[in-house]
């Protein structure tokens, strides 16, 4: 199903503006370090999203426990919450595992950022239906994938492996 994917995907970026060689080199080279500090930022952000989510969901429990009031009950953190935390570190994990398969230029690599792509579009999904992601966050993600598999299919002939 994913290869499938990719290639539609391939046919959708074809006529977009071609790269120079020179570019194209650049940003291999540059791609597995982007890879690593993304990967490692992406794993922050998890951290900082686990503890701002637990944060505001103790504290409205506290103010509700003060005043004696119920404000929407007791509150939980929903399922689109979680979700996205779990993606989030699977998105992180990836990149951090393309890292060292980029750096020898493999295809496997290559595919390990398009799968890492297609999970910040299902983060993008999932936090905006969080209370702390919302539509911006959507319509951020949305921009990011596009502009990330824009460069990705610009230097997927650069990789060995299957050439497209």
């Amino acid at each position: 199903m994913l290869d499938s994917l990719e290639t539609w995907l391939a046919g959708v970026y074809k006529g977009a503006p071609k790269l120079s060689t020179g570019a194209k080199k650049s940003i291999v080279g540059i791609w597995p370090w982007v890879a690593l500090i993304f990967g490692v930022l992406q794993l922050w952000a998890a951290l900082a999203l686990w503890h701002w989510g637990h944060t505001v969901n103790n504290l409205v429990n506290t103010l509700n426990s003060y005043y004696g009031t119920t404000m929407g009950g007791v509150t939980h953190l929903n399922i689109f919450y979680w979700i996205s935390l779990i993606v989030l570190v699977i998105d992180a994990l990836i990149l951090l595992a393309a890292f060292p398969k980029l750096r020898v230029q493999q295809k496997e690599g290559w595919k390990l950022l398009f799968y890492g792509s297609l999970l910040n579009f299902v983060y993008g999904v999932f936090s905006a239906f969080n209370n702390y992601g919302g539509f911006g966050s959507l319509v951020v993600q949305l921009i990011v994938t596009a502009v990330v598999l824009y460069f990705l299919f610009q230097i997927r002939d650069q990789y060995h492996g299957k050439k497209s």
